[in-house]
C-alpha cells in the first residue's frame, strides 16, 4: 500500500490544528470572565470575587500552557509539510504571524506573571490592569489568527506574481471579506466555551456542597452571559452562512447536501451523501427551509455540488455531518440558557439537581461544536488551501515522502497524548481542590471526609425533584 504524503499531511495538520484550538477558544472567554471578576473585587473588596479570580486563574495557566505547547509546532508545519505554500504566501503570512506574536503572546506572557504572582505584590489597579491586558491579548491574537485563515477562505488585496502572492493593499487583505463574520464568530464561541465550562464547573461543586455561594453567583453570571451569547452567535452564524454562500458555494452545497441548483431547497434533517452517484440516500427534510434560511425566500436558488467538477468538490459526507452537529449543540446550548432564565424564579438553577447535572456534562459541548464548526471551515475548502488560487495538492513540499508523513504524524500523537496527559492530571488536581486551599494539598484530599451533595452540605431542603428551597442551616456556611 502507498503512503500518500498529501493525505497524511492533511492528517497531521488536521489533528494538530484540532487538538490546538480547544484551549485558546476556552482562555479567550476564560480571561474575559477573570478580567470581569477582578474588576468585580476591585471595585466591592468582596472576598468571594477574590477567590472565583484566583480559582480560575490557576485553571487559565494550565490550559494556556498547554495551547502553547500544542499551537507553537504548527508553523513549523509550513515549513515541513507545505513548504510551496510557505514559499508563496510568505510576504502576506510572513509579517501576519509575526504581528500576533510581537502584539500578543508578549502581552499575554508578561502579564500572565503578573495575574498569577502578583495579587499580595502590586496595587489591586495594577493587577486589574494585568488580567485587562491578558485579556486583551487573547482577543488581538485571534485577531492576527482569524485573519490569516480567512485570507486563505476568501484571498483579496493581492496579486499572483511567478507563483508568489503579492500583497497589494494590507487593509484588504486583512480585513477580508470573510474575516470579520469569522472574528466575531469564533470571539462568541469562546465566549460560549468559558460561559458553559465555568458554569458546568460550578454546577458540580453546587451538586457536592461545595463553596455554595461563590459558585451560586460565578453560575448566575454565566447563565446570564450565555442567555444573551447564545441567541446571538446564531444570529451571526446566519450571517457568516450568507458570506459563505457568496464567496464559497461549493462548500455551502455540501453543507445543505444539495447536489442540483434548484430553488424551494429543503433543509435536510438527516441524508446519506453519496460522492460517487452524486446524490443523496435516505433523505429527511423540511420543504423550503433551505432555500429560506441561505436566500431569506422561501423560492430562493441554492448551489448545488455539481456546479463544480468531482475532483474540485470537498468530502460531502464529513461536512454535511459536522454541521448538522455544530447547529445541533447551539440549538442545545440556548435551550440549556432559557432554561436558566425559567429556573431564575424562586432561585431553582442552583437548586435543581437535573440542570446541574444537565450543565456538568454541557460543559464539553462547546468544544464539540468548535472542532465540528472548524470541520466544516476546513474541510469545505477543500481541495483549495487557498480558496479558488491554489491547490492543495500545489502546496504540499515536493520531497515529501509518505513514510516521512506518517512518521511524524504519529510523532505528534504521542508526544500531543503525552502534553493532554500531564496537563489534564494537573488541571484535574486544581479542580478537584477547588476554591478551598492550593493544589499543594491535593495530596491529602483523600484524607478529608467525602462531601456528596445532601442537605447537610447546602442551605435548603431537596425532596427527590421537588427542592423547597426552605432554609435549613444558613449559620454552617
Amino acid at each position: 500500500m502507498e503512503l500518500d504524503p498529501l493525505i497524511l499531511s492533511r492528517i497531521q495538520f488536521a489533528f494538530v490544528v484540532s487538538f490546538h484550538a480547544i484551549f485558546p477558544v476556552f482562555t479567550i472567554g476564560l480571561a474575559s470572565y477573570i478580567a470581569v471578576l477582578e474588576g468585580l473585587a476591585f471595585k466591592t473588596e468582596n472576598p468571594v470575587w477574590v477567590k472565583l479570580s484566583a480559582f480560575w486563574t490557576k485553571v487559565f495557566a494550565v490550559v494556556f500552557g498547554m495551547g502553547v505547547v500544542s499551537g507553537i509546532v504548527m508553523s513549523f508545519q509550513f515549513g515541513t509539510n507545505w513548504s510551496n505554500f510557505a514559499q508563496a504566501s510568505a510576504n502576506f503570512l510572513g509579517p501576519i504571524l509575526s504581528y500576533e506574536v510581537v502584539t500578543a503572546f508578549f502581552l499575554e506572557a508578561a502579564f500572565l506573571g503578573v495575574l498569577l504572582f502578583g495579587r499580595d505584590k502590586v496595587p489591586a489597579g495594577l493587577h486589574l490592569f494585568a488580567a485587562v491586558m491578558v485579556a486583551t491579548g487573547t482577543f488581538i491574537s485571534s485577531f492576527w489568527i482569524l485573519s490569516a485563515n480567512s485570507w486563505m477562505h476568501t484571498p483579496a488585496g493581492f496579486e499572483l506574481r511567478e507563483g508568489v502572492f503579492h500583497v497589494t493593499s494590507w487593509s484588504e487583505a486583512i480585513f477580508n471579506p470573510s474575516f470579520p463574520y469569522r472574528f466575531m464568530h469564533m470571539a462568541l464561541a469562546s465566549f460560549l466555551t468559558g460561559g458553559f465550562v465555568v458554569a458546568g464547573v460550578s454546577a458540580w461543586y453546587l451538586l457536592r456542597g461545595r463553596e455554595v455561594e461563590a459558585n451560586r453567583k460565578a453560575l448566575s453570571m454565566c447563565l446570564w452571559l450565555l442567555l444573551f451569547i447564545a441567541p446571538t452567535q446564531a444570529v451571526v452564524g446566519d450571517f457568516h452562512g450568507l458570506n459563505t454562500l457568496e464567496h464559497q458555494p461549493t462548500k455551502v452545497a455540501a453543507m445543505e447536501g444539495n447536489w442540483e441548483t434548484s430553488r424551494n431547497v429543503p433543509l435536510l434533517l438527516f441524508a446519506i451523501p453519496d460522492q460517487d452517484s452524486q446524490s443523496n440516500l435516505y433523505e429527511i427534510g423540511i420543504p423550503g427551509l433551505a432555500s429560506m434560511i441561505l436566500t431569506h425566500e422561501w423560492d430562493g436558488e441554492v448551489p448545488g455540488l455539481n456546479e463544480v467538477p468531482a475532483a474540485e468538490q470537498p468530502p460531502v459526507a464529513i461536512v454535511f455531518w459536522s454541521f448538522r452537529l455544530m447547529v445541533g449543540l447551539g440549538l442545545l446550548m440556548i435551550a440549556f440558557a432559557v432554561t436558566g432564565l425559567i429556573l431564575r424564579a424562586g432561585g431553582r438553577y442552583w437548586r435543581n439537581t437535573w440542570f446541574l447535572q444537565g450543565l456538568r456534562f454541557m460543559s464539553i459541548a462547546p468544544f464539540l461544536a468548535v472542532l465540528s464548526g472548524w470541520f466544516v471551515t476546513e474541510i469545505g475548502r477543500a481541495p483549495w488551501l487557498v480558496y479558488g488560487v491554489m491547490t492543495q495538492a500545489e502546496s504540499v513540499t515536493p520531497s515529501l515522502t509518505g513514510p516521512m508523513a506518517l512518521f511524524t504524524l504519529i510523532g505528534y500523537i504521542v508526544v500531543y497524548g503525552l502534553v493532554f496527559t500531564a496537563g489534564l492530571y494537573y488541571l484535574m488536581r486544581v479542580l478537584y481542590v477547588g476554591l478551598e486551599d492550593s493544589p499543594d494539598d491535593w495530596e491529602h484530599e483523600a484524607e478529608r471526609p467525602k462531601r456528596p451533595f445532601s442537605a447537610a452540605h447546602v442551605p435548603f431542603e431537596i425532596d427527590g425533584d421537588n427542592q423547597t428551597g426552605k432554609p435549613i442551616n444558613q449559620g454552617g456556611h
